[in-house]
């Protein structure tokens, strides 16, 4: 069995990865340290892939802070465009296919459509952007990849809106949370899953896939299935975007069609609130 390597694996999506290899007792996956696995350094990459011999590499190191992005442009860039370059071209050369995640905020979200992968990506804040240039990189160096985009992602690891609200609902009376941002929630076990699925397969129909969970939701109604599901008592109000100004600006309805990652790998995916449940579960646990 040939090595995969998980790139960003001390965060959210790479302990999920950890946690689903060792429920399916994967044995060549290797989640390196982000000081082995730097992928700005292009003489480490070159180590890791000589080492390793990767079939797979999935790339799940990125910038991801939204708002700070607008002012660290620099940086995110040179993490979600530059570091995926870098990765896609040492696949090249390496024979290895390359799995990267990215994300709706690729999208304008402008219009009630669900969102598929040939519509024309048009982001508004410097994240989004920086994930397209990163996408755009990869397409352009390497055949042999799939991208995942993915929304609101969640899970029992590090920090996210889930753990977020369970914090502030047990803190506070009353929060006040934005109602007209409409998309799907994530939990990046499922996610896990389905990379894993996918590499499994060994199926080469390469391309840009959605995945997020099923459903649509709003964050104020996440936030409700949050504190009804975890039985947690706190007032929470509904307002517009207009009321909770932030620095980067957000689609208002991203919500992505995944009919083509679902025919292609017979994948299931489950509702979002059923895979919130278990979350929670899974967090009364710890």
């Amino acid at each position: 069995m040939k090595n995969t390597i998980v790139f960003g694996a001390s965060g959210q999506l790479g302990t999920c990865l950890q946690t689903i290899a060792s429920r399916k007792e994967i044995k060549n996956i290797i989640f390196l340290p982000e000081q082995e696995a730097d992928i700005l350094d292009l003489q480490k990459l070159k180590t890791v892939f000589e080492t390793y011999q990767p079939a797979y590499i999935i790339n799940c190191a990125a910038y991801t802070a939204v708002d700070k992005a607008e002012d660290e442009v620099a940086l995110a860039r040179k993490i979600n465009k530059t570091g995926a370059q870098n990765l896609a071209q040492y696949c090249k050369t390496y024979g290895a296919t390359m799995v990267h995640v990215s994300t709706d905020f690729v999208f304008e979200g402008n219009h009630p459509n669900l969102l598929v992968e040939t519509d024309i990506a048009q982001p508004i804040n410097i994240y989004g952007l920086t994930k397209l240039e990163g996408e755009q990189a990869i397409e352009a160096i390497l055949p042999q990849h799939f991208i995942i985009r993915t929304s609101w992602l969640y899970s029992e690891y590090g920090n996210n809106f889930v753990k977020t609200m369970l914090k502030l609902g047990a803190e506070r009376d009353e929060l006040k949370i934005i109602a007209d941002q409409i998309g799907t929630p994530t939990y990046a076990i499922d996610l896990a899953e389905a990379i894993l699925t996918i590499i499994a397969s060994h199926q080469n129909n390469y391309g840009i896939y959605h995945y997020s969970n099923e459903g649509v939701t709003s964050w104020y109604d996440f936030a409700k299935g949050i504190f009804d599901i975890s039985n947690t008592q706190v007032n929470v109000l509904p307002i517009c975007t207009a009321e909770y100004p932030t620095k980067a600006t957000r689609p208002l309805f991203s919500v992505m069609d995944k009919s083509k990652i679902k025919n292609t790998f017979g994948l299931h995916i489950p509702y979002w609130r059923d895979s919130l449940i278990k979350c929670i579960d899974t967090l009364k646990n710890l």
